[in-house]
């Protein structure tokens, strides 16, 4: 078979591509990675200093997969590392992409749809698709977050865009009970009344459901000197270090494991497929936050079954 024929017909062999479109196991480009916090923060409060608020209109360190270009920190999910000074407003937008953020440090505020929803630290906030949002800071510190978004998906979906409010505020009242907001406070009560060692809490919505069709969030508590059963998921994560100091061993599908020591604040990606174990190595619990894409491949059944 003349192969320059086949493809002056734009036509090509399966056969000689085979193991590449049925592999034997999941296939990610991303690697696993750890962003300290420590290191990143200086860059974070220099931009701080150097890129003024109207000029950037999202002050954002894109968390980016070393095997990979922006907007990917896995190969589903997108990540930043967001600053809101005091005084600031993040001015109103919405867009078609679903974001979810999580304090780490300082208050402030996130308005949706005409609800101005506080902020502080450990709290997640969401905004769905296509709602005004504007964010905040009436505080006289900074207010510091984890963005994550699905923005990886318009890669493959060229349908996002956005469009901005006439105003830097879209017209907001004072809420502080909303399905948009979950405190660390409910979060922590949840696992706290768990008595296992290792405790998992998962975000949901108003109805009872991940809070979107594409992100999933949920907490962890590993007890002191706790070390996890490992796990393996379809699924890939960003995790964060709400608090604590121990060790996250990532077996990726190529088999070269990682080993991730974090404190508190720090991030980490983790790709698709890969066997994930948690050591708690302080002498009190430690919770850990993870974004993951498992609602995405639950709505498309993409995840192998487990019989």
């Amino acid at each position: 078979m003349n192969q320059d024929e086949l493809s002056a017909q734009h036509l090509e062999p399966l056969w000689l591509k085979m193991s590449a479109m049925v592999p034997p196991t999941p296939k990610p480009v991303a690697k696993p990675h750890m962003w300290s916090y420590k290191d990143t923060l200086p860059h974070l409060l220099k931009a701080g200093e150097t890129v003024p608020a109207e000029e950037a209109e999202r002050r954002v360190l894109m968390l980016v997969n070393p095997n990979m270009e922006s907007p990917f920190t896995t190969d589903t999910i997108y990540g930043g590392l967001q600053l809101v000074k005091p005084g600031e407003i993040a001015p109103a937008h919405r867009h078609i992409a679903f974001a979810v953020r999580f304090i780490i440090e300082g208050e402030g505020f996130t308005a949706v749809e005409g609800k101005k929803l506080p902020l502080e630290r450990g709290d997640v906030v969401v905004t769905p698709t296509w709602h005004w949002h504007d964010h905040g800071n009436e505080s006289d510190s900074n207010i510091i977050w984890l963005d994550a978004l699905n923005l990886p998906l318009f890669r493959f979906a060229r349908v996002h865009f956005a469009e901005g409010y006439s105003d830097s505020r879209y017209p907001s009242t004072l809420c502080n009970d909303s399905e948009w907001r979950i405190p660390w406070s409910r979060v922590e009560a949840t696992l706290s009344s768990d008595t296992a060692p290792h405790a998992i809490y998962h975000y949901k919505n108003g109805s009872g459901g991940p809070l979107s069709t594409t992100l999933a969030v949920q907490a962890e508590r590993i007890d002191a000197g706790h070390t996890t059963e490992e796990s393996q998921e379809q699924c890939s994560f960003m995790y964060h270090c709400y608090t604590g100091d121990g060790q996250t061993i990532v077996t990726p599908a190529n088999g070269e494991k990682v080993v991730f020591k974090w404190t508190s604040r720090d991030t980490f990606a983790v790709p698709a497929w890969s066997k994930i174990q948690h050591v708690n190595e302080s002498g009190t619990p430690a919770y850990l936050v993870a974004v993951s894409d498992r609602s995405l491949l639950d709505l498309l059944q993409l995840q192998r079954p487990s019989a």
